[in-house]
């Protein structure tokens, strides 16, 4: 009995403490839940307050807004611009000669000459063979020498058949008979100095020489060959002299005039200038294009068979210009960038037309009075703003600049310092 009656008291006490406990942790919750919706509640305010201020600062003004860059103007101006006609071609020889065997069954023994060589008129090209063309030559010689033996004995019988005429001794016809053989022989004669006389030229033919001053454009002679008469043996530029043959439309022909300058490109890079000899008096029925004949300087980037183009000179011509630099290329397109009243840009589509230098022609999306940037145009984009200068301002002379001394800084702790040291 005592023992459940101290055991009672310890009961009620361990009762107790657990009771404690759990109210405690109860009140503790409900504290934090409290500072948690005050710090909620704080926040919200906060939020409120920082939406309101823009509302507040929308009734001022809008700033200006800044300059994107720094550029000078340039207005368009009436420029004399060159008229140029374009157009391509071939450049071809001025006339070209075809050297040919004129011996018959000859062997050749020498070339002396290759392609690209100067020539210069009756210089030896090429030989033949002349062994058989000699001794044809002895054998024309020796015929000679006989028929002449003939005819001076033919003329003695006819002497003194003449003599004996009136005497009797001789009848009419022995003495014609005299007279036809002195003919006769003198005929042999002339027929034997004539076959003499082509043996010569065929000797003569042995030796190829040049018809011409001129180049070496082809070679077919071969050493060893042996050809017939009219092969073609060599092919040459008559005195070396080229011309450009422009293909030129046949509404733009009468145009030119013969005397006319041309400024004429080669593949090669090769720049010449040409003058207009001729223009063809017919046009091509199927390009409908006329050739114009323009003989060129000798150069040694221009060759004949190359491909070039030229421009006829035409004259000039007024015409609303801006600088190449003030022009920008985009899409596909050209556009100028114009300048307000209020310096802001507006970019602008131009069509362009000749150039000469750094002028281009203007047909298209620009007035007189205008004012353009002139430089750095490919940095702006529509609607940007620009503050101008005056380029002549901006210019400073080497001779007008003073060197500025330099002065050494003062020093001074700076903020971030201070507030470090702090």
């Amino acid at each position: 009995m005592k023992t459940n009656q101290q055991s009672k008291p310890l009961k009620f006490l361990a009762l107790t403490a657990a009771l404690a406990f759990a109210f405690g942790g109860v009140a503790c919750s409900s504290k934090d839940d409290a500072a948690a919706k005050s710090a909620d509640a704080s926040a919200t305010a906060n939020a409120k307050t920082d939406m309101a201020k823009p509302a507040e600062k929308s009734d001022k003004a809008a700033p200006a807004p800044k300059a994107a860059l720094t550029v000078t103007t340039v207005q368009p101006s009436n420029s004399s611009l060159a008229l140029k006609l374009p157009a391509n071609g071939n450049v071809t020889a001025w006339q070209e000669a075809s050297v040919g065997a004129e011996a018959n069954g000859l062997r050749l023994t020498q070339v002396l000459v290759n392609v690209g060589d100067s020539v210069k008129k009756g210089q030896l090209l090429a030989t033949f063979a002349g062994e058989s063309v000699q001794a044809d030559m002895a054998q024309a010689k020796a015929a000679l020498m006989e028929a002449q033996a003939n005819a001076i004995d033919a003329a003695a019988n006819a002497e003194r058949a003449r003599t004996l005429q009136n005497t009797g001794a001789l009848s009419a016809q022995q003495i014609n008979q005299f007279i036809t053989g002195e003919k006769t022989a003198a005929a042999r004669v002339e027929a034997a100095q004539a076959m003499l006389k082509a043996q010569s030229v065929r000797t003569q033919n042995t030796q190829v020489r040049a018809p011409d001053n001129g180049v070496i454009s082809a070679r077919g002679a071969t050493v060893g060959a042996v050809v017939g008469a009219g092969s073609e043996l060599f092919r040459m530029i008559r005195g070396g002299r080229l011309e450009w043959r422009a293909e030129v439309t046949s509404t733009e022909v009468g145009n030119i005039k013969p005397g006319s300058k041309v400024s004429i490109t080669s593949a090669s890079g090769a720049q010449v200038q040409g003058t207009v000899r001729t223009i063809a008096p017919t046009v091509d029925a199927a390009t409908r294009n006329a050739l114009v004949y323009v003989d060129l300087p000798a150069h040694p980037g221009v060759k004949a068979g190359m491909f070039a183009k030229g421009e006829f000179a035409m004259g000039t011509a007024t015409a609303l210009t801006l600088p190449y630099p003030a022009l920008v290329l985009r899409d596909g397109f050209t556009y100028a960038m114009r300048v307000d009243a209020n310096n802001k840009v507006s970019q602008v589509k131009v069509e362009t037309g000749r150039r000469m230098g750094e002028l281009v022609e203007i047909k298209q999306g620009a007035k007189l009075g205008e004012k353009f940037v002139s430089s750095g145009a490919a940095f702006l984009a529509d609607g940007d703003v620009v503050k101008i200068v005056d380029a002549k301002t901006t210019e400073v002379k080497a001779s007008e600049a003073k060197p500025t001394e330099v002065k050494p800084a003062e020093t001074k702790a700076a903020p971030a310092t201070a507030a470090g040291a702090k």
